[in-house]
């Protein structure tokens, strides 16, 4: 028997040898490819974890950030609502008491139509026709004065027989009058104005002393007791009747 041939397929010692190397590698390969699949796999949720971190702190910024500008939001929109009141007040009273110099001024016109009409006695009107015609003329001229000052806010304050109220009133003389209550006006020097709700000019008056005390409207409403050592728009007693107490004009 020829035995240089040998059978097709019959497996010698070095194929097997050959064949168990391979198997080992490829067993080899594969437990690599597994180790580098889990290292990447490893890291791949170790790098998610790290982002949701990430993502969950600047998510944490942006709502301190929205927080913030909320809050300035709001604390501009109540500057600008202070602001705009502010400004339709400043509007409204630039348009109530736009005429107050100009009223000031026009007083000292009402003062002068007022003295001129003094001067002149009822007998003297009744003894002179043209002198009474001429008098007539400033009464009417007075009253429209008075209407276009009623027309524009400005009115005169009521005095005689008035309690005397500092706020409106400036005593310039005293007079004794034990029938009339303390603190009565009884004369006017010159007249006091109002423009809208405000002082325009104080009237200077002759107040009286003597008899009990006046009240005046406020006083009627609700009694206040002034501080202690406020000082006083005028003292009754403290000069002799007559005498001025205040010369301002």
């Amino acid at each position: 028997m020829n035995t240089e041939h040998e059978v097709a397929g019959e497996e010698t010692p070095e194929t097997v040898e050959e064949t168990a190397e391979q198997a080992a590698a490829a067993a080899a390969d594969a437990e690599a490819d597994a180790a580098r699949e889990a290292e990447t796999a490893e890291a791949l949720e170790a790098a998610e974890d790290v982002a949701a971190q990430e993502a969950e702190a600047e998510g944490l910024d942006f709502e301190g950030e929205i927080a913030k500008l909320k809050d300035q939001l709001l604390r501009a929109m109540a500057e600008a609502e202070n602001t705009r009141r502010i400004a339709t007040r400043e509007k409204a009273d630039a348009k109530k008491y736009a005429v107050t110099n100009f009223a000031r001024d026009m007083l000292r016109v009402a003062d002068y139509l007022s003295m001129a009409t003094m001067a002149v006695t009822e007998e003297a009107r009744q003894a002179d026709a043209n002198l009474n015609n001429l008098c007539v003329g400033i009464d009417m001229t007075m009253k429209e004065l008075l209407n276009a000052f009623e027309a524009h806010g400005i009115k005169p304050i009521k005095t005689e027989g008035q309690a005397f109220d500092h706020n409106l009133h400036e005593a310039v003389s005293q007079e004794e009058k034990t029938d009339v209550p303390k603190g009565t006006i009884l004369g006017v020097q010159r007249g006091g104005f109002t423009i809208q709700d405000r002082l325009l000019r104080p009237a200077q008056v002759i107040v009286s002393t003597g008899g009990p005390k006046a009240e005046t409207e406020a006083e009627a409403s609700a009694v206040e007791t002034p501080p202690e050592g406020a000082e006083r728009a005028y003292e009754p007693g403290s000069t002799e009747p007559g005498q001025q107490v205040d010369q301002e004009t």
